[in-house]
């Protein structure tokens, strides 16, 4: 058996690597494919057959990390990912309620704690979430007032949009998206309440504009610390590493005065 240094040094392989994302890769297409009852008929043997082999895979590469690092396996957040992901393809029902098997795709992401790139996004968004809990703190403020002013204004002409306060939230919703805001809601409100565009109007330039745009600057502020630490971890190791050979040169130079100096006395 090959020794824990060995087996993390393996993992650590390119070729390794970029195998197991094919791996994941291929397995969802295979997954895709089980949707088909055209292809099923076809090649359902098959298709299971493979999807066993990628499930093989997967668990060869979890048994090989946990061997590799022991105790600090359930350190790590990714780890902890892939073992679940993992784990409810393994369960006994997985092969038999719809549910279960439709999980079976979120094997997909475990591309994610494969790929250097799309973990530094997805700690950045983490990252993010704290000052996002505000936003969304703010922006459920707004709704909930916008709602109830809609509720009040509009209930009695448009009772589909705005009949209650759940009706008005989802209506807000809708042209908060900017989706058939204009020609599918407000203009029609406007025949009837001609000053409407003074709610409408702010409520988008607020929820739209502003408060929506200040998620995507906390994300995006967060990505570049996330890089940025990144980058000052990669250079003080580099550091540290150059600082290590320097001294092993020192050393063996110092050897090396001190064995010509002995026959010269």
């Amino acid at each position: 058996m090959l020794s824990r240094e060995k087996t993390a040094a393996f993992l650590e392989l390119a070729w390794v690597r970029n195998g197991i994302i094919a791996v994941i890769l291929f397995n969802a297409i295979l997954l895709g494919m089980e949707t088909s009852g055209t292809i099923m008929d076809v090649a359902g043997p098959l298709i299971i057959g493979l999807d066993t082999a990628c499930l093989t895979i997967f668990v060869i590469e979890l048994a090989l990390k946990f061997h590799a690092q022991r105790g600090q396996f359930w350190r790590s957040g990714w780890n902890i990912f892939d073992f679940l992901i993992v784990g409810i393809s393994l369960m006994p029902g997985a092969q038999t309620f719809s549910v279960l098997r439709a999980l079976r795709i979120l094997r997909l992401l475990r591309v994610i704690s494969v790929s250097p790139n799309l973990r530094r996004v997805v700690e950045g968004f983490i990252k993010a979430l704290p000052g996002m809990g505000s936003v969304f703190l703010l922006m459920g403020m707004l709704f909930y007032i916008g709602a109830v002013m809609a509720t009040k204004l509009f209930s009695d002409s448009f009772p589909d949009w705005f009949g209650d306060l759940g009706n008005s939230a989802y209506s807000l919703f809708q042209i908060m998206t900017l989706e058939s805001w204009s020609m599918g809601i407000v203009r029609p409100v406007m025949e009837v309440y001609p000053y409407a565009w003074a709610f409408f109007v702010p409520f988008i330039m607020v929820t739209t504009f502003a408060v929506v745009n200040l998620l995507v600057g906390l994300i995006v502020n967060s990505m570049q610390d996330a890089h940025a630490a990144e980058s000052n971890q990669a250079t003080d190791d580099y550091r540290t590493e150059v600082l290590k050979r320097l001294a092993a040169i020192e050393e063996r130079l110092s050897e090396q005065e001190k064995a010509q100096r002995g026959p010269a006395e």
